[in-house]
């Protein structure tokens, strides 16, 4: 059997917020996989899979560009909240995005070679390291538009349309807000459908309900999930009464495709113990 530790039951608790023996008993349940024991939970508590997202911590900005037909969305990192807001980070990051849009790198790499040298003397000034994470570039015949969200600048979405910019616009806001996976049910991965299948269908067979019941409330929840995870089927936060599809239909509009970003998605910060530090330099 697979040793669980104290850390492997907080971490659990963190991503799901359920209990700290929940979590033990599914990560023993499990044998120590940290995903299997996430459905298990999930599946017992009836938890979405929104509410198991892992937690972001790291610090920097977003930028965009947008050169005619060509635009990209990028995320430059650096080490502290303090640096982030420094213009002269802030300038940094939206340069690295014109040089998306300009050069057309195809990795991370070809861009950090293209900035190294503004970045080094970026760092040279502010004293803090920081990194260029990601970007993505969007090349169409339609139209671009970009919503970068607060004066934070930590998340924002470049959204491919056809119609009224204004409206695109609005919709760029609400997808920040409301975090959809894709655009249409078409586009939703379907492993990922499987997997809700599986889970929906064990919560219903463990609350005793006759199969054939069972089976149109897998299916109700299903079409809830996706209209919960697409853009086009979700209540549109501006007007909760009708969907992102029916507003964009209104409005002679269509959003095509999107890339939307939060700083620090999927990276780990280092905890830092302020008082340890402070304790440990006293005693020298």
């Amino acid at each position: 059997m697979a040793e669980i530790t104290a850390k492997m039951v907080a971490d659990l608790r963190a991503a799901t917020g359920l209990g700290m023996m929940e979590c033990k008993k599914a990560l023993v349940e499990a044998e120590g996989n940290f995903e299997k024991a996430e459905e298990i939970l999930r599946i017992k508590s009836g938890a979405k899979a929104g509410k198991l997202a892992g937690r972001t911590a790291a610090e920097g900005v977003l930028a965009f560009a947008i050169e005619g037909k060509t635009g990209a969305l990028v995320e430059v990192n650096c080490e502290t909240d303090f640096v982030a807001k420094d213009v002269g980070f802030v300038a940094f990051a939206n340069s690295v995005a014109k040089t998306v849009v300009a050069k057309k790198p195809a990795t991370v790499e070809e861009l950090n070679a293209l900035v190294e040298e503004e970045r080094k003397a970026v760092i040279a000034k502010l004293g803090e390291n920081m990194s260029v994470r990601r970007f993505q570039v969007i090349e169409t015949a339609n139209n671009l538009v970009a919503y970068i969200h607060g004066a934070l600048a930590t998340e924002g979405v470049l959204v491919e349309y056809k119609g009224v910019e204004d409206v695109a616009r609005k919709v760029g806001m609400h997808i920040v807000a409301a975090k959809p996976q894709c655009v249409s049910e078409d586009q939703v991965d379907a492993a990922l459908v499987e997997k809700e299948r599986h889970i929906y269908t064990e919560q219903a067979i463990a609350s005793g309900k006759p199969a054939e019941i069972a089976a149109k409330m897998v299916e109700g929840r299903i079409k809830k999930y996706l209209a919960e995870v697409t853009l086009n089927g979700q209540a549109f936060v501006m007007n909760p009464d009708q969907t992102v599809a029916q507003f964009l239909k209104e409005n002679g509009s269509e959003v095509v495709s999107f890339v939307r970003y939060k700083v620090g998605d999927g990276i780990e910060k280092k905890e830092v113990d302020y008082a340890a530090e402070v304790a440990a330099a006293a005693k020298v």
